[in-house]
């Protein structure tokens, strides 16, 4: 390889590698033993906790036992599953699909759409702070694209106006915005899509299993999202998978033509046998997520009060601010100290300036676990005070 190019990726790589490698030991959970220490887990998606719930657990290994541990062949071969089709059967109901489609991860699942049901006649309109992975599929696709300031409804309107001799328009948003924690204002959205006759895709990943009935339900809106994408690796179970929600003739043509669900191994079936085990959990055990919305409200409540700049929300994802140079750095370090594990997100995550802690909450995290959590915030502010 040149040479050039090695020595330019050998600086980058030492400007961009993270402070502290990380190595766990163990299962996931509300702790975790990292580098030989147990820390309270506060940077997980696993909203639910059920990444390690028993019966998840149990579904797994006996799908192991009956089906081995993959299919070592795509869906479109010799890869399906009775499992497979009763996961996307679950995810239609728990979606209020007609039907969805599997893919590996919801990466996937955003990187196989566009492409698939769009071509050059057609316009895009993305919300500003869209996923990477939305980005990144919208890239993939021919059609024009549009970006509209982050939930700025009247430049998106504007857009669509002047879109109008455009074969196709799509407007795409995540339901929950993954560094911010706020929803999107869906109801709007999907008013605005049928006055201009366009197509509503939401990626609710941070939302599925997490909020009653996805970001459109909690919001109160019942019809008007065309497209649904999400992940099977957060709240529902913690491993593997994502997903297309719709109408059969959209997850159809997905299964024909869209490249990351035909050129790739069929979900395995452990995992595929876990999400759906989290999915009729989750169905039966509502007060998983209202211990959840509790457990988010305490330490939204108790970070407040020591000072700390939190971004008004519900979800929880809660970003804590520390703006500029390496004060988030700085502060998720001592946290660890304390013996809670948090990140810290800066550019190019996050705008420069816009640097943070994002604290994710979940419905396992005991009282006395938020009570750690709470009073080693406040001693590493009361250091920085003193500082």
């Amino acid at each position: 390889m040149n040479a050039a190019l090695l020595d330019r990726l050998s600086a980058e790589l030492d400007s961009r590698r993270p402070r502290h490698d990380l190595v766990v030991t163990g299962a996931q959970g509300p702790t975790l033993e990292v580098d030989g220490e147990a820390l309270v887990n506060f940077a997980s998606n696993d909203y639910l906790g059920l990444a390690a719930d028993p019966e998840v657990l149990d579904a797994a290994r006996k799908a192991m036992d009956d089906q081995g541990l993959g299919v070592a062949a795509g869906r479109v071969l010799c890869g399906t599953r009775s499992v497979h089709h009763e996961l996307e059967s679950a995810i239609a109901d728990l979606t209020g699909a007609e039907d969805a489609v599997l893919y590996g991860s919801c990466f996937d699942a955003n990187l196989g759409v566009f492409a698939a049901l769009l071509g050059p006649d057609d316009v895009i309109f993305s919300d500003a702070l869209n996923h990477a992975s939305l980005i990144d599929g919208i890239r993939l696709s021919p059609s024009r694209r549009q970006v509209f300031a982050h939930s700025d409804l009247n430049q998106l309107e504007r857009y669509l106006t002047e879109s109008e001799g455009a074969r196709h328009r799509l407007i795409v948003t995540d339901g929950v915005f993954s560094m911010d924690g706020d929803l999107a204002p869906l109801p709007r959205l999907a008013e605005l899509a049928r006055r201009h006759d366009a197509v509503l895709m939401v990626d609710d990943s941070h939302a599925t299993g997490v909020l009653a009935g996805g970001t459109a339900g909690h919001l109160g809106l019942d019809t008007g999202v065309d497209i649904l994408t999400g992940t099977l690796g957060k709240a529902l179970g913690g491993a593997a998978g994502g997903f297309v929600a719709g109408s059969r003739a959209i997850t159809e043509t997905l299964r024909l033509v869209s490249r990351p669900y035909l050129f790739t191994n069929a979900m395995a079936p452990p995992l595929a046998a876990a999400a759906l085990t989290a999915i009729r959990i989750a169905a039966r055990r509502p007060e998983l997520r209202d211990r959840l919305a509790a457990n988010t409200a305490r330490l939204r409540g108790a970070l407040t009060g020591l000072g700390y700049e939190v971004l008004p929300g519900e979800h929880p994802i809660i970003p804590v601010m520390l703006r500029g140079g390496t004060l988030a750095a700085d502060t998720a370090a001592e946290l660890r100290r304390e013996g809670v594990l948090v990140f810290a997100l800066s550019h190019p995550i996050v705008p420069a300036g816009e640097e943070r802690i994002r604290v994710q909450v979940s419905a396992s995290h005991r009282p006395e676990q938020l009570d750690r959590a709470e009073a080693a915030f406040a001693r590493v502010r009361a250091k920085a005070g003193a500082a």
